[in-house]
């Protein structure tokens, strides 16, 4: 090779490593992502190092961070929820907006990093209330909403950082149910080519994700089941009216023996049947519902513990009905989400799937309690980028849509 070609050679080498050097640092972003479940029992932060472009990125959590709400905090939540003035939801909006803002700026210091280090915060807000089902306005149409609140403003302020978020509402402004949305990054980490995985969330309403074979977003299928920690919760808290929130390891739970009458009677719900598309919250298994459930284990003269662990076999039953609307035979099943650590509700769903090995996420390279979080950081990504990342054949919508609000930072978008 002669001299010019060795000049020509070492130009090339020169431009191509600007290139990577400009790729690199354009879509190489760590984002802190938000999250707080009908459960509304606290906020999640996880600091999560995003790479790539388009469907194929390397996602890498640093830290995840939760930071449990006060109880006077989550009674105000609750009451809101089911009759909260226009006042009232006006100031919580302000005060989650600063609750999501420290819990993020914690999160940001436990990883060893500063907030100018953070390009995105991708914050999903508190949900208050969620109306998939269309309701007719004459002179207008169909009309379908959801709010959550935790004000982006508040929150871009306090950290400096660009704050992505409302990431429900343009789904359901293209006739989406505008849930579940963290489907999307199931398939981006979860999906294997040759093998069929069922991811299951157990939040306050337990969903699932099938991804078949092949890993194709086109083949995604996902859908609320019906209430999960909700229920089980709320149980607890009408049966100690209040004194105690959760039933620790499902120890109560495991105490008690399975009531077919009354599974019968929960399996019996309308939105247990209902086809996907379908999404679901407090709404319709809340605090009227939990007390239908009391009532009925009243009349039937059941036992605390026996109430519980018929709750946790719902779940699992539901769950593992899922199955019907997936042709391909399931190989694995990937749980994450608060239930993992109800050892009663860990042993129904293990039952209801055997021989199909159940799994925590955190055997599979991710973390159980910090997934959704890390979910909303992956959307928040994607909405910067430009990227659609709702499925529409998940949610019912028409068409793909870039999902979230951005709020830029002290410093402008990132």
């Amino acid at each position: 090779m002669g001299g010019r070609g060795i000049a020509r050679l070492r130009s090339f080498r020169k431009s191509f490593a600007r290139c990577i050097h400009v790729y690199e640092t354009r879509y190489l972003v760590i984002v802190v992502g938000l999250m707080s479940g009908t459960s509304a029992d606290g906020v999640d932060a996880a600091v999560v190092d995003i790479r790539g472009t388009g469907h194929r990125l390397k996602v890498t959590l640093l830290k995840h961070v939760g930071r449990p709400y006060s109880s006077r905090l989550r009674q105000h939540i609750l009451q809101v929820c089911e009759q909260g003035t226009v006042g009232q939801i006006c100031h919580l909006n302000a005060l989650l907006g600063e609750v999501f803002a420290k819990t993020a700026l914690l999160a940001i210091n436990h990883s060893g990093i500063s907030p100018q280090q953070v390009g995105l915060i991708g914050s999903h807000g508190q949900t208050i209330h969620h109306r998939p089902a269309p309701t007719y306005e004459p002179g207008v149409g169909r009309i379908r909403s959801t709010l959550q609140i935790g004000d982006p403003q508040v929150i871009a302020e306090r950290t400096g950082i660009t704050t992505v978020s409302d990431f429900r509402a343009r789904d359901l402004a293209a006739g989406g149910e505008g849930a579940p949305l963290t489907p999307y990054a199931h398939a981006l980490l979860f999906a294997r080519k040759h093998a069929t995985r069922l991811v299951v969330n157990l939040g306050g309403i337990a969903n699932v994700t099938i991804l078949p074979c092949g890993g194709k977003l086109a083949t995604v299928r996902a859908f609320d089941t019906g209430p999960c920690n909700m229920l089980l919760d709320g149980l607890v808290a009408l049966e100690t009216k209040g004194k105690v929130r959760v039933d620790l390891g499902g120890r109560l739970a495991q105490k008690g023996q399975v009531h077919e009458g009354v599974l019968r009677w929960l399996l019996a719900h309308p939105y247990v049947s209902r086809r996907p598309p379908k999404s679901t919250g407090r709404e319709m298994f809340g605090e009227a519902y939990v007390q239908q459930v009391r009532a009925q284990a009243h009349r039937r003269h059941l036992a605390f513990p026996d109430l519980l662990a018929t709750g946790c076999r719902f779940i699992a039953q539901v769950i593992r009905n899922s199955k019907e609307w997936t042709r391909a035979p399931i190989d694995e099943v990937v749980v994450g989400g608060g239930g993992v650590r109800n050892n009663r509700l860990w042993a129904e769903l293990s039952d209801v799937f055997h021989p199909i090995p159940v799994n925590r996420m955190d055997q599979c390279e991710s973390s159980s309690q910090a997934f959704e979080a890390q979910a909303f950081a992956v959307l928040a990504y994607q909405a910067i980028q430009g990227v659609c990342a709702n499925l529409p054949k998940v949610t019912g919508a028409s068409h793909p849509v870039i999902l979230g609000t951005v709020t830029p930072g002290l410093h402008g978008l990132p």
